[in-house]
């Protein structure tokens, strides 16, 4: 019986750390940037676009192709940024435990 009350707080420790690196992964931050810094966009831990900046010598309607290019550049660099983050931050936060393949946070 004392290895089974061992196993349920085992698991009710990892429920209550996942809920914290959860909570902790949705503050996270990253900006990408493209172009030399031309576009910037940031993103959170929930994987939201929370800003675009777009510097105004990118703004020229001949060259409207180059800037979609650039925005889709640094939004994709933004979204590993940020993976990475909530990678470390996961591990940090659960002692290194490892998700099961496929799930991913937040849920």
């Amino acid at each position: 019986m004392n290895n089974f009350n061992n196993m349920i707080k085992q698991a009710q420790d990892l429920q209550k750390k996942m809920a914290e690196a959860q909570e902790k992964v949705e503050t996270l931050e990253a900006e990408g940037v493209s172009g030399g810094g031309i576009v910037k966009i940031t993103i959170n831990g929930k994987n939201n676009v929370t800003s675009v900046n777009i510097d105004e010598t990118a703004i020229d309607k001949n060259e409207k192709e180059i800037l979609e290019d650039l925005i889709v550049a640094a939004f994709n660099d933004a979204r590993d940024k940020i993976q990475r983050k909530i990678a470390d931050e996961m591990s940090s936060l659960t002692g290194g435990i490892k998700l099961p393949p496929g799930m991913k946070l937040p849920f």
